[in-house]
């Protein structure tokens, strides 16, 4: 275990794919079930010997043997583990203690410990009870698309002949030439992958992405009962709701439905690109409702929401993860969740390939409040958009950083410097004030200045502050 990379996990702390455990002469119960959770999860690592806070403790170098062995008994007895489960454990020394690591692999099955089923959530273990939960496990551990499954009893009666039509009249705006314009009903349904033929079982006829796509209301609800997404601006009434709707029809409608709610609920605030005045707002609103619609894992009951406040623009929706917590935009490699549905967005200029819109959320947050977009990704994905401008009693700010950022205000490193110019220690807290950016992103940002050997962190994690790195 590399010892830099150990303690930037420290400093992170525990996570859907961390776990910290004191351990004396064996494991605990809760051990294997950390185990069962990541396994039954996006796996992960277990390191003994570390209290919840972080702080190293080390198990007895006497007992290491003895640990490790014991892992291995226990994770392949059928008796303990149905099925059983393979985990490797390293043995490394930090500060003269004994540390033991745990890593879970990711795999295909649903594992149980002890007759029982665990799952992850954040950074805690829960036990599954409800057999609907553990069904989703099991699809969700599928290498399979839920949009491509067949419904034999779907005919292309059942869907709307005008939709059709309305998508070949899109696609054909958007690309002069595209080939769809010549095709009948049936071919441009193939073409576009919503007619298929399952080469394993034989079985052939209209999918799921078909029925979400181009079906009528009724059919999508025999289709899928709890489908719907549920927007609603909480600015006065923070109990209930300001304004709401609720969308259960087609896609495509959904789409344009979702949008114009969204505009009507937002100011608009325009720049220039090319001598041309572009909205912001719109660009934030096209990506977030491609994104609530293209990407969610549809065979899930949870439904897809929007919650416009004065702070931002929050949007839920269920998830096949493969990637379990924020993402770090830096980085980031996008995976797509539907891509039948996916393509025909992109075919009728409801949405652009793949990756772009993060690359869009990222530019035009910034353009249009100054602050960063934040996602999370799990059973349930989360974006968060800050919309809330720049007030009054940042005006110095603002002016120091002018023209870091094509003119706008600077990011969350830019917020840094600005502090650090007239505070020996900061917060995450200022920062994000500043920046007006979530404090997630800000706590992940700063997280890597120190790690550059930027900023040192002080104190505790209640009280933590920072300063520049030899000061």
């Amino acid at each position: 275990m590399d010892i830099v990379e150990f303690e930037g996990i420290l400093r992170a702390g525990e996570s859907s794919t961390v776990e910290f455990k004191r351990c004396g002469g064996n494991p605990e119960h809760d051990t294997y079930e950390t185990i069962c959770s990541f396994a039954n999860h996006a796996g992960g690592a277990i390191f003994l010997g570390v209290k919840d806070d972080g702080t190293v403790l080390g198990v007895p170098e006497k007992s290491a043997l003895s640990i490790e062995r014991n892992i291995a008994n226990v994770t392949g007895q059928p008796q303990s583990f149905s099925p059983t489960l393979f985990v490797e454990t390293e043995r490394f020394q930090y500060d003269g203690r004994t540390v033991i690591r745990i890593w879970v692999p990711p795999t295909s099955s649903v594992f149980r410990y002890k007759g029982q089923v665990w799952d992850r959530v954040a950074d805690a273990d829960r036990r599954i009870d409800g057999e609907m939960q553990i069904t989703q496990m099991y699809i969700r551990k599928q290498n399979i698309f839920t949009e491509q499954r067949i419904y034999p009893g779907l005919t292309i009666d059942d869907l709307d002949s005008t939709l059709i039509a309305r998508i070949r009249a899109m696609a054909g705006n958007k690309t002069p030439d595209h080939p769809w314009i010549g095709m009948d009903d049936q071919t441009l349904l193939r073409s576009a992958r919503l007619y298929v033929r399952d080469y394993g079982s034989k079985a052939e006829g209209l999918t799921l992405a078909a029925g979400l796509l181009l079906g009528r209301d009724e059919v999508i609800a025999d289709m899928l009962p709890a489908y719907k997404t549920d927007a609603v601006v909480r600015r006065e009434d923070l109990d209930r709701y300001d304004d709401r709707l609720m969308v259960r029809t087609n896609l495509i409608d959904a789409y344009g439905q979702l949008s114009a709610f969204m505009r009507k609920s937002l100011p608009d605030r325009f720049h220039t690109e090319h001598d041309t005045a572009v909205s912001a707002r719109d660009w934030i609103i096209r990506e977030l409702v491609s994104n609530i619609l293209v990407h969610r894992e549809y065979s899930s009951p949870i439904p897809a929401q929007i919650v416009i406040t004065d702070e931002g623009i929050e949007t839920r929706n269920a998830s096949r993860p493969v990637f379990e917590g924020e993402i770090d935009l830096d980085n980031f490699t996008p995976v797509p969740k539907n891509p039948v549905i996916a393509d025909v967005f992109m075919q009728i200029g409801l949405a652009e390939e793949l990756g772009s819109g993060v690359r869009n959320l990222m530019k035009y947050t910034k353009l249009y409040s100054g602050g960063e977009p934040v996602f999370n990704d799990g059973l349930v994905f989360t974006a968060f958009v800050p919309i809330r401008e720049r007030g009054a009693e940042r005006e110095d700010a603002v002016e120091w950083m002018a023209g870091k950022v094509d003119g706008t205000v600077g990011g969350i490193e830019d917020a840094v410097e600005y502090l650090l110019s007239a505070h020996s220690e900061i917060t995450i807290a200022q920062i994000a004030e500043l920046s007006g950016s979530d404090v997630r992103a800000v706590r992940r940002k700063v997280g890597k200045l120190v790690e550059r050997g930027r900023l040192v962190a002080l104190g505790k994690t209640r009280n933590r502050r920072y300063r520049r790195a030899g000061k």
